[in-house]
């Protein structure tokens, strides 16, 4: 019998902004069995979250239930005998997502008297409490007097990211802090939950993680100096040494199913568990993506991934954007990362807009209510629908998409989104039309960002949700940049990246491109720019950018302002 035609099989762990995806694959064939899906029940009540204040934190046990969920649920309608063949498991999250872990390596919002605090808890990728940490970190990188860290994350860091989070919480709450041993992104702490494997000496840390979001490098030795860190916040003094001196791509092991787990799970003990990474790097991979592709992963926001050889970039920086990371994504190649901190966000922003009177009158009125979710059900594609037939033209309002700041290009979390251009005539589909437009231009944006640095994008790859089930969307933004769009098959691309590292993990395929070459999703989808309209688009763009330098100097001034004041 030839043993390399045996049957096995992965799962492929994909955790969301709102729930977690766990998909079952065959480990041959790339084909998708089965998939669970479960949300993370305290998050869904809003609790630890202040949205006027940008505080998002999910606590950990949501994360742990939701993913017991999920994985039975994906496992409930399957032979014993197939899961008996699952060999591995991988990783996806959002990021960066970090949280606070004592000596142990146990998140602090585990222990009885942190239960309830958000700061002991995740701070979600995008929470932007952090802003004037980030800011700060920003000037000390250029400064002068230290290493230039932003170097290779674009040249600014995010208040999105790995050590403003740290920072800024742990200056708001001394317990936190005192109890604070290390840090420890999502996407790394799972792999290490299921492998008891969370101790600090044994955590295996992604480089996906380290490169992008917390500025490690080779060329300085790992992570930034202890005098930087402790320039940063006293908070962080010591810290260094107690983080970690090596990190691992996602084709390696974090380690094996402990016991506890694989009883809980209902898997084997012992299964190969895959070095964590992050959602969008792990999407490209299950897009098949490889040299020169520019994979936009479209949800709540976007990330986009464009791997290039390394010696296309050599010791070069690439500006704006938010890494350049070696094999942070395929293993082989130099991934560039950049993105836009809402996309669906802000068509769900503009459809609770229009559901308020209906909310507040379903409150007042029961017999309503039960229509209300249907309806609900319907905002976004009648508006589509309605948005499509009218067609972006010159009376169009003009949109700004920074409603939750603006990752790529440039990263600036104080920036606010804009509507230009109404009149009496401007309806909701009209408005609709522009934010979509808005989103669109964000995405233009980001690939001129590449273009105009001599990184060469030969196709553009979308993956998620809205790229799947929104035809409109994908149409105006593939007239908007003025390129033909791919979309995939798979609706589970990014857990089916993470499947794919758990194949190679786990021995069945001998290294990422084997693997993926079997497994990736096929295209199903194509779309191409209506070259009719290219003139209006470029002229519409063009109006965007300069939009957008006016609400960029109104930030700078009500900056001035605050500080003036202070």
């Amino acid at each position: 019998m030839d043993v390399n035609n045996i049957a096995q099989y992965v799962i492929g762990l994909d955790f969301g902004s709102d729930s977690v995806r766990a998909l079952l694959v065959n480990a041959l064939t790339g084909e998708e069995l089965s998939s669970g899906v479960a949300h993370y029940a305290q998050w869904m009540q809003g609790r630890y979250c202040l949205p006027e204040c940008s505080q998002f934190r999910q606590h950990p046990q949501d994360y742990i239930d939701a993913m017991t969920k999920a994985v039975r649920a994906a496992l409930a309608e399957q032979s014993q005998s197939i899961v008996q063949a699952v060999v591995g498991i991988g990783v996806d999250t959002t990021g960066s997502t970090p949280a606070p872990v004592d000596e142990q390596g146990r998140v602090l919002a585990l222990l009885p008297e942190f239960d309830s605090n958000p700061n002991a808890m995740f701070v979600l990728w995008k929470d932007h409490s952090a802003v004037a940490k980030a800011e700060h970190i920003n000037q000390l990188a250029h400064s002068g007097d230290y290493t230039d860290y932003t170097r290779f994350i674009g040249g600014l860091y995010s208040s999105e990211w790995f050590w403003a989070k740290a920072a800024w919480v742990q200056e708001q709450d001394s317990e936190v802090a005192a109890r604070a041993h290390s840090w420890v992104e999502l996407c790394d702490w799972i792999p290490a939950i299921l492998s008891d494997n969370q101790h600090p000496d044994r955590l295996r840390r992604s480089v996906c993680a380290a490169g992008h979001k917390a500025m490690w490098h080779d060329s300085w030795g790992g992570l930034p100096s202890q005098d930087f860190l402790s320039a940063i916040s006293p908070t962080l003094d010591g810290i260094r040494e107690r983080m970690f001196q090596q990190v691992f791509t996602a084709d390696q092991q974090a380690g094996r199913l402990s016991r506890e787990w694989a009883q809980t799970l209902g898997l084997s003990e012992g299964i190969a568990i895959a070095v964590g990474e992050f959602d969008c790097h792990m999407g490209a991979v299950g897009a098949g993506a490889g040299a020169n592709d520019l994979v936009k992963v479209i949800g709540t926001s976007t990330c986009d991934i464009l791997m290039v050889d390394k010696d296309t970039v050599a010791d070069r920086t690439i500006h704006g954007i938010c890494g350049q990371v070696a094999g942070s994504a395929m293993p082989e190649l130099l991934a560039l990362e950049a993105g836009q901190s809402a996309f669906g966000d802000l068509y769900a922003w503009f459809k609770r807009v229009l559901m308020w009177p209906l909310e507040r009158f379903a409150e007042q009125h029961p017999a309503a209510a039960p229509h209300l979710a249907a309806l609900s059900e319907q905002v976004l594609p009648m508006l589509s629908a309605a948005a499509q037939q009218q067609a972006v033209s010159e009376s169009t309002p003009l949109a700004v998409d920074w409603l939750n700041g603006r990752r790529t290009p440039y990263a600036n979390q104080r920036l606010k989104g804009a509507i230009s251009e109404l009149n009496l005539g401007s309806d909701a589909p009209a408005m609709f039309a522009s934010l979509v437009e808005s989103t669109a231009h964000g995405a233009k944006a980001i690939v001129e960002c590449f273009t105009q640095q001599g990184m060469p994008v030969e196709r553009v790859i979308a993956i998620g949700g809205i790229a799947q089930k929104s035809p409109y969307v994908m149409q105006l933004c593939a007239d908007v940049i003025g390129r033909e769009i791919l979309v995939v098959e798979s609706e589970q691309c990014c857990a089916l990246g993470a499947a794919i590292f758990a194949a190679v993990a786990a021995g069945v395929h001998p290294d990422t491109r084997s693997a993926q070459a079997l497994m990736a999703s096929p295209v199903r989808d194509t779309y191409l720019p209506d070259p009719s309209r290219k003139a209006l688009h470029q002229q519409r763009y063009r109006s965007y950018r300069e939009l957008g330098k006016h609400v960029e100097q109104l930030s700078e001034y009500q900056l001035a302002k605050e500080k003036g004041n202070e």
